[in-house]
């Protein structure tokens, strides 16, 4: 029997000085749906890294988005970057247009 597959990337949350996390906080305002969505595109990403569109965009000088469509047919984004070999998620929000 297999076990589960390896992640090929470890997602950590940036964490600011103050003891902020500012993904971790834009996630807790969201629906457990609208969770479940962006765990599953998050967990793509750390199971196929480095992978690219639909689910993840370079965005230039080292950035990453997250890409996941959630309810009301809104555009959530994560940014993040690789260091360590780990992906550092910094900021996250809902976009606007």
């Amino acid at each position: 029997m297999l076990g589960p597959l390896p992640k090929r990337i470890e997602v950590r949350f940036w964490r600011s000085e103050r003891g902020t996390e500012p993904v971790k906080d834009s996630l807790r305002a969201l629906s457990k749906a609208d969770k479940k969505i962006i765990g599953q595109d998050v967990m793509t990403m750390e199971m196929g890294w480095p992978i690219g569109m639909p689910t993840c965009r370079p965005m230039g000088s080292g950035l990453h988005e997250i890409r996941s469509t959630i309810s009301g047919d809104r555009e959530y984004r994560i940014l993040f970057c690789v260091a360590d070999g780990n992906a550092i998620l910094l900021h996250a929000f809902v976009k606007k247009s």
